[in-house]
């Protein structure tokens, strides 16, 4: 996904500028406290410029009241600018969605707009695909380049985890015919165009936190100055109301709360340039907090196609006969597990045939672990072995099952999966199936431990090859024989312990624990259930991707942090301009606390409000693109963060405000 080089592009920047200007309706400005009160306050001195009541020279009115509006634009640009940034891509994208039509069974060709959900639609080479839906007959070549990016094609095939389309997306090879599983205008690119025009954005838990807190330090300081008239009076003075105005506006936290929307909404645009699509900002944020990785091994871990490599029959029964069950056991298996079986046995020569005319399929279930057909003479099956003897508890207690036992044992231990397969309750033998560990997955969850991330693979195999499969991955712990149920309650204990959980998967028997979990990250070449329980789609279907996830959150919350701590300290420091330049006439002992040596009250005054709203623009580049987050332990980051943030909001508002007490000097702007 592409989207300008510079986040000051004119294609950005001037559209935002108009943007900009609406936000500033009452309507809209009510949804930031913080500039909503200062847009009051900006008004209120309007006022009184225009009745001639403001108390000071009109001169130095007019410019405190355009500061005091270029605070507010400022703020309004910040969140323009965010948004404003995914808007290009979105326009291509909502292109692409117009142009779609789709071809119906019958031949007439409909705009993709009027599909219904459990239409189906027939995609041939060169189509684009009209609508999120599944494959439900045909195996075709997809190009997902307007989706992920990628130029590689992808194969998309009916039955598996595989089945699972995107409209938008290009078939280059074959044909398909697709099932419409959404209704009009819920589809993935829908969400998508929502996700990047911000639309749709939340405020997640800690920014509707930071904005209540923010709130309440308003609504302390207007009490504090309301007060200071009546001190005045008691000290035989006044102090004007565009100086209070000005006090007021440079003690409430104007600065974090006019980049915080920004903050937020950049997060979630990083995340979608990273090709990861997030249904809300509280997964975003989840995902820098989580504790417990749980994956998913097959096409998760591994490329998710395990083939059959090898034919292990029992003792006394011929490397035909097993290899003539297999292939009848898997003529009918449409995963590519099934087939591979079937091109094995014909490979090596070992059994031929068709599926018999009176066959009835077996299907495989989470529950049973088996699969298989049913003749009039026979009973062929295959799955795992030890459902494979409890199926058949007579030929459990034989010595064949001894025999099996430890077949499966010696495949297991080379990493690869053992399929027991019987007939008539007798056990022929073992297939071993090999899976393919995804490059590099190794050397990124020993990042992930770095991080302080455990992680758990979770897998239907056996013990023995899911302690392989961990070993060569390099994953902390394993889950073997898992079923959806067992998903669930390993998520829930993790939960119950006070730990945030990610759960990667593909699978349509992911989907409950991709519910379940805090953060849940669905493959986009898996299932369609899949896609639909997690609340973060990875377009590039990349499990390891969650590490940059999870650095993509930490580095959302520490941004919010980071200028949160910039700007209470700023606040400090703009104290010690504007305090004593108000009551200094008053208080004359208070002249001590001008260690800035500012010219004036007056000067002192302006060039704090100056500041107050120039500090927002300069933060904006910061706010977009994230503080850099390094993986470090909690007390480093802080230290280090309080270091330059904490610190540096001391130091930045002398400096700033006294280089700008001298421009104002010598221009004889107060």
């Amino acid at each position: 996904m592409s989207t300008p080089q510079s986040m000051f592009a004119p294609e950005l920047v001037l559209p935002a500028m108009r943007d900009a200007l609406r936000k500033l309706a009452p309507r809209e400005l009510i949804g930031n406290p913080v500039l909503f009160t200062t847009a009051v306050v900006a008004t209120l001195l309007t006022v009184l410029l225009v009745i001639g009541d403001g108390g000071l020279s009109l001169g130095f009115q007019l410019q405190l009241i355009a500061w005091l509006w270029l605070t507010v634009l400022f703020g309004t640009f910040a969140e323009a600018l965010a948004e404003g940034r995914g808007r290009a891509q979105a326009a291509s994208l909502r292109a692409a969605k117009s142009d779609l039509v789709a071809r119906l069974p019958d031949g007439r060709m409909i705009p993709a707009s009027q599909l219904q959900r459990g239409d189906e639609v027939i995609v041939e080479t060169g189509d684009l695909i009209p609508a999120d839906g599944e494959v439900i007959e045909g195996v075709a070549s997809v190009n997902e380049a307007a989706i992920t990016g990628e130029s590689a094609p992808v194969i998309r095939e009916a039955g598996g985890d595989r089945s699972a389309v995107t409209a938008g997306t290009r078939v280059i090879s074959d044909h398909i015919r697709v099932r419409v599983t959404q209704e009009p205008g819920q589809g993935f690119l829908d969400r998508m165009i929502a996700l990047v025009e911000g639309a749709q954005r939340q405020k997640t838990p800690n920014e509707i936190a930071l904005t209540i807190l923010l709130v309440g330090l308003t609504i302390i300081f207007l009490i504090a100055v309301s007060t200071i008239p009546a001190f005045a009076h008691y000290a035989g003075g006044g102090v004007p109301v565009a100086v209070l105005a000005a006090l007021l506006i440079t003690l409430i936290p104007t600065t974090i709360a006019a980049l915080l929307s920004a903050i937020g909404i950049a997060g979630m645009d990083r995340l979608v340039r990273f090709n990861v699509l997030a249904k809300s900002g509280r997964a975003v944020e989840a995902a820098g907090d989580i504790d417990v990785l749980l994956l998913d091994k097959t096409g998760t871990i591994t490329v998710g196609d395990r083939a059959a490599c090898e034919f292990r029959p029992l003792t006394g029964v011929p490397m035909e006969r097993l290899a003539q069950a297999a292939l009848l056991a898997s003529l009918a298996d449409e995963t590519p597990e099934g087939r591979s079986i079937v091109v094995l046995a014909r490979a090596a020569n070992l059994a031929q045939g068709a599926l018999p005319e009176d066959a009835q399929i077996i299907p495989f279930t989470a529950q049973t672990r088996l699969s298989g057909i049913r003749t009039a003479q026979s009973l062929i099956q295959k799955g795992a072995v030890d459902s494979l003897l409890r199926a058949h508890p007579d030929a459990a207690q034989s010595p064949a099952a001894a025999d099996m036992r430890r077949i499966a044992d010696d495949i297991a231990r080379l990493g690869q999966t053992p399929l027991g397969v019987a007939e008539n309750g007798r056990l022929l033998g073992v297939v071993a199936l090999k899976d393919i560990i995804k490059s590099g997955v190794r050397d990124r969850f020993a990042q992930l431990r770095q991080m302080g991330i455990r992680t758990v693979m979770i897998t239907g195999d056996n013990p023995l090859t899911a302690a392989a499969i961990a070993a060569e991955a390099g994953v902390d712990d394993f889950l073997a024989e898992a079923t959806p149920e067992d998903k669930l309650a390993l998520i829930r204990h993790e939960q119950q312990g006070g730990r945030l959980v990610a759960m990667c998967g593909d699978g349509t028997n992911d989907a409950p624990a991709l519910a379940q979990a805090d953060v849940g990250v669905a493959m986009n070449t898996g299932t369609q259930a899949a896609r639909e329980a997690g609340n973060m789609v990875d377009l590039d279907s990349d499990p390891t991707k969650l590490i940059e996830i999870v650095g993509l959150g930490k580095q959302l919350l520490m941004t919010r942090g980071a200028l949160t701590t910039f700007s209470v300290a700023n606040d400090v420091a703009k104290y010690f301009a504007i305090i004593p330049a108000m009551f200094v006439v008053l208080y004359p002992g208070l002249g001590a606390l001008n260690v800035m040596g500012l010219a004036s009250p007056q000067s002192a005054i302006l060039s704090a409000i100056i500041f107050n709203a120039l500090i927002i623009p300069a933060l904006v580049p910061l706010a977009l693109r994230g503080v850099t987050y390094r993986p470090m332990g909690a007390g480093p980051m802080l230290a280090r963060n309080l270091a330059i943030y904490g610190l540096g909001g001391l130091i930045a508002p002398f400096v700033g405000i006294k280089a700008i007490d001298l421009a104002v000097a010598a221009l004889n702007l107060a």
